[in-house]
């Protein structure tokens, strides 16, 4: 009998062609039918030796009913606050990511919305969809400078490091923090000078958050944090967005205390926090910073490579945990 597997994504077809030709394979294509209940959820992997999964919850719970069937867990995603690490490693479940693949993608996203927010971009398209940009435009939309700007990027693995390249090309001066230093030969490399966060906050033009999701990191930028930063400063967050305290975010931003911010994840996500949408101080996107289309489809590659290897028996590429050890690693970038 072949091994079965549960995926709850959205998969190409070869993708889907190969797994099926290896595996018995229940899909379930959520671009169709939305985020899966989870009790169905419950049901679905009960009996499977593998799951490929994005966006959905995969708790303890069911990990441990699945104990001695349950092999690999490939997220189709950098991070894996969505699964339960922990119980998956007692269980003996590879858990994998898929970091590396949308390094550029996700860079690219992040100067894309510094320059939206501190140019005024978005504002300036409402105002001009409405139909009122009928006169001088010297008045309009006076944003912030970008070039020898401080830019302070918190969370500086690969990501923060492309990041890093980018800035340069427009002249920032480039601060970074890291819960460790990095070697200062890449420090050189990069261009970039370490602050401890509350330095950082307080004199970064930009602060750009690129770090994962840990109970050290839940609200690490709080209302004390959005105190010490410049009124002129512009906060972007393209990590996970717990990692903000967003009633303290959008009472900073009606108080004007900050200039601005851009968001691409939220705290209670798909859920904005109340308020936070009735400001025009903000550019809101929905989760897409890795959306360019060939990168999607390397995301759902790499999960499905990911799977195979880990049911095999092998290292996959992004192993998030050491099955066996109780050590993770993976998490830092």
């Amino acid at each position: 009998m072949r091994e079965s597997i549960f995926i709850h994504s959205w998969a190409p077809d070869d993708v889907l062609d190969d797994l099926r030709g290896r595996y018995e394979v229940d899909y379930f294509n959520f671009f169709d039918h939305g985020v899966m209940p989870a009790d169905e959820l419950a049901a679905r992997v009960a009996g499977k030796t593998g799951v490929m999964t994005l966006q959905i919850q995969i708790p303890g719970a069911v990990i441990a009913a699945n104990a001695g069937t349950l092999r690999a867990i490939a997220s189709v995603s950098v991070g894996v606050d969505d699964i339960d690490v922990e119980a998956a490693t007692k269980a003996g479940v590879q858990v994998t990511n898929t970091a590396g693949v949308l390094d550029d993608a996700v860079a690219d996203f992040a100067v894309a919305m510094l320059l939206a927010v501190g140019r005024r971009i978005v504002e300036s398209d409402r105002y001009t969809r409405a139909g009122r940009f009928d006169g001088p435009s010297f008045p309009l939309f006076w944003g912030a400078r970008v070039k020898g700007e401080v830019l302070g990027i918190v969370g500086l693995g690969r990501i923060g490091r492309e990041v890093a390249k980018r800035a340069r090309g427009f002249s920032l001066d480039i601060a970074y923090h890291n819960r460790s230093r990095v070697d200062p030969a890449v420090e050189r490399a990069l261009g970039v000078r370490y602050l401890p966060l509350d330095d950082l906050l307080a004199q970064a033009r930009y602060v750009l958050l690129q770090l994962p999701l840990t109970p050290e990191t839940r609200h690490l930028i709080d209302a004390r944090r959005l105190r010490l930063m410049r009124r002129d400063a512009y906060l972007l967050n393209i990590a996970r967005g717990p990692v903000v305290d967003e009633a303290a975010l959008v009472e900073a931003l009606r108080e004007r205390r900050i200039a601005g911010a851009a968001l691409d994840v939220y705290e209670f996500e798909p859920r904005l926090t109340e308020g936070l949408g009735d400001l025009d101080n903000v550019v809101l996107t929905s989760h897409i910073a890795s959306a360019d289309v060939e990168t999607r489809h390397d995301m759902v590659r790499l999960a499905a490579r990911n799977l195979k290897i880990a049911l095999a028996g092998g290292m996959p590429p992004n192993p998030i945990n050491r099955v066996g050890t109780g050590s993770r690693h993976g998490l830092g970038d």
